[in-house]
Formats: C-alpha cells, structure tokens, sequence
C-alpha cells in the first residue's frame, strides 16, 4: 500500500464529548473517528448505530473522516473473519470513505473486549503471528493500515523484545504502518522502569509513521493515565518537534474524552476545557506549519 497524502492537524470526533463540543466550528484539517462507539451491534442488522452514519457525513462535507479502530480483535486469537473488525470496522471505513485506518495493537476476544490496555507480548513469535493478521487485515481493509502503539502498566511475560523493535519489526514484515500516540510513550515513561521516550523514537522506522495521537492525561494512585482529560504535556510536544523534523506523517490528531477509561476521568465541559483544547490544537498547527512550510530562499 502506497503512503497517504499529507492532510494535517485533527480532533477525534468523540461522541462522550459530543453534547456539548462544537466540533464543526474548529479550525482543524480532518475529523478522526472512533468505530467502536457508532458501530452497530454484531447481533444487529445494523453497520452503523441508527443516525449515526447520517451525522458523520454531515461531518464528511466539512473535513475528510479518518477510521480508528480499538476494539476489533484483530490482533487476540478468533478467526480473523469472525472479528468486529473483519466484520463491522472494515464495511464502516470503506463507507465513510478514510483514506487509511489506525488501530491498536491490543489483544482481545469475545470474553475480553473491555479490556483497555491489553499489550501484545513483544516476541520474535508474535511478530510473525501479528504481522501474517495485518497483512490480511490491511487487504481487506484496501487502505494502508496502521499500528497504534499502547499504553500499558505492566509488561507481558515473555516478550523477548523491545516494543519499538517489536512494532517496526511488524510493519516491515506486513507491509503496514505505524500510528505513532506521542502521549502513549510519554505514559508509558512515567510508569514502567527503564522505559525511555528517546530510545523507543530512535528504534522507529520513522518513515513508517503515517500518523500522531497527541492527548494529555492524570495522575491516579500511583501511576499517569491516558485519559485524555487534559492539556497536552510539555514532554509530548517536546517528542512532536522532533519527530516533525525527522518524519512527514499525514496527519496529527488530538484526542479528548469524558469518562470512556476510568470512573476517575474529569468530565470535560465548559469554557475552559473549550479554551484549553483550542490552545492544544493552536499549537499543534503552529509546530506542524513550522515543519512542513517550504524553506524560502535567502
């Protein structure tokens, strides 16, 4: 699959955050969008939750839709025609018409699709067994495919490889990309020891990177959540300045929710959260002018 054309800076379009997030007035070059809270159930008739298609192609003829996928099982142990991704994600981004589609590299399985940060076991086996399901999956899906890395709290046993190894290693031998979440590193960071943010960009294939997730989030008992309850923090823009001088992926979104992750998220709202995330997507576009603008000739 060929690389994207460069499209710029976006929000995920977020339904926890819908009822009062004016999505349609920011100034922003594309709209990501979750599958998993529009899809219709797998025991429905149903692609898309009633109205739910209507609304995203009202959104369409404002800014191009870009299909993210969480819980689609790709990558756990079911048939691979029998995963919601196989069997509702792949219809959904062909409809709304993405011009490629991130997921996450979680495990999952009709017992355990809740579960959020459930990180593949980073081993030479496990490339082989992910990368033959992505090869497939990104035919189906007839877009380039690319790999979400996750937020974790511990790590899997058994793994025999660093994660960064693990997920260029995938890539290279699907044939698919990288959807690079800044914020996700940052945590990651934070939570498990030895755990270096420029270590893992270094071990990249940089140029494998089709997209960014910038989000911000908190502090719980102990160890930093991705919950995307908060401004972006100085380290993530830090890591985006770099990667932007080295890399030219197609798109950078911002992400922001309500209480999807935990009971303790902040529930977003009001003025403030309003002003906050303009600022956040005001400095994103400024970052991503600075790298992308042609250098004028003395």
């Amino acid at each position: 699959m060929d690389r994207p054309q460069s499209i710029g800076i976006g929000i995920q379009y977020n339904p926890e955050i819908l009822g009062w997030f004016p999505f349609e007035s920011l100034d922003v070059d594309l709209f990501e969008v979750l599958l998993d809270p529009v899809m219709g159930p797998l025991d429905s008739p149903y692609l898309f939750l009633p109205g739910a298609f209507e609304k995203l192609m009202e959104l369409k003829r404002k800014r191009p839709l870009l299909a993210h996928s969480n819980y689609g099982c790709d990558f756990g142990f079911l048939p691979l025609e029998e995963t919601p991704a196989a069997r509702r994600h792949v219809p959904m981004t062909r409809a709304i018409d993405s011009p490629w589609v991130a997921d996450h590299c979680f495990y999952g399985d009709n017992s355990w699709l809740d579960i959020w940060s459930s990180p593949l076991q980073f081993s030479r086996a496990e490339v082989v067994r992910v990368a033959d399901r992505a090869r497939r999956l990104q035919d189906l899906y007839g877009v380039p495919l690319a790999h979400e890395n996750a937020a974790y709290y511990v790590r899997t046993p058994g793994a025999d490889m660093r994660e960064a190894d693990f997920m260029a290693s995938v890539a290279e031998r699907a044939g698919t990309y990288l959807h690079l979440d800044l914020h996700n590193v940052y945590a990651n960071s934070l939570n498990l020891p030895g755990y270096r943010t420029d270590e893992y960009l270094d071990a990249l294939p940089l140029d494998r990177v089709i997209a960014v997730h910038l989000a911000g989030g908190s502090w719980r008992d102990g160890l930093y959540h991705d919950w995307h309850d908060s401004p972006v923090p100085e380290p993530v823009w830090e890591m985006l300045q770099w990667l932007l001088e080295r890399a030219s992926p197609a798109a950078v979104t911002l992400e922001y929710q309500g209480r999807c992750h935990h009971e303790g998220t902040r529930v977003l709202g009001g003025q403030s959260d309003l002003d906050m995330i303009v600022d956040d997507l005001s400095r994103a576009r400024s970052i991503w002018q600075a790298a992308t603008s042609p250098v004028e000739a003395a």
